[in-house]
């Protein structure tokens, strides 16, 4: 069981995958977008070769829970997604902070900000499956 993260953003695409067995989040490349053609056709080649059962999407959500309008282009990227390239399950999965933990962490070890800026999306990535992988497999215990 393989599932498939993004920290969908405007210039930016950031993905993690899981292991197989589900319970770690790796880091993946960092997609720099072009156009929606473009991101797509990349993105598919992620697919073919990890074959995901499930993708993630970083939903942003304001502090008080709403959508705002970057969340609103996150979804209708989920939708480009079902449209295109991807049939499987789409998740939604609340991303808030996760940028600011990424920066953070590098920061504290001591990451230059033209490489903190390479790599935020992706660690942002990791940081949105990790989260969702333990609410998984804490489910799981819970059965």
């Amino acid at each position: 069981m393989r599932i498939l993260a993004m920290d969908v953003g405007d210039r930016r695409i950031g993905m993690a995958i899981s292991d197989v067995m589900g319970w770690t989040a790796q880091g993946l490349e960092t997609l720099e977008r072009k156009n929606n053609t473009y991101d797509l056709e990349q993105i598919s080649k992620i697919i073919e070769m990890y074959n995901p059962e499930t993708i993630v999407l970083g939903l942003p959500k304001n502090m008080d829970g709403s959508v705002g309008p970057q969340g609103h282009k996150v979804k209708e990227f989920g939708q480009l997604l079902k449209s295109g390239v991807y049939k499987g399950e789409i998740v939604y999965w609340d991303e808030r902070l996760t940028s600011v933990q990424a920066n953070r962490i590098m920061i504290d070890a001591d990451i230059s900000r033209a490489k903190r800026k390479r790599k935020v999306d992706k660690m942002a990535a990791v940081f949105i499956l990790q989260s969702y992988l333990d609410f998984l497999n804490n489910q799981k215990k819970g059965e």
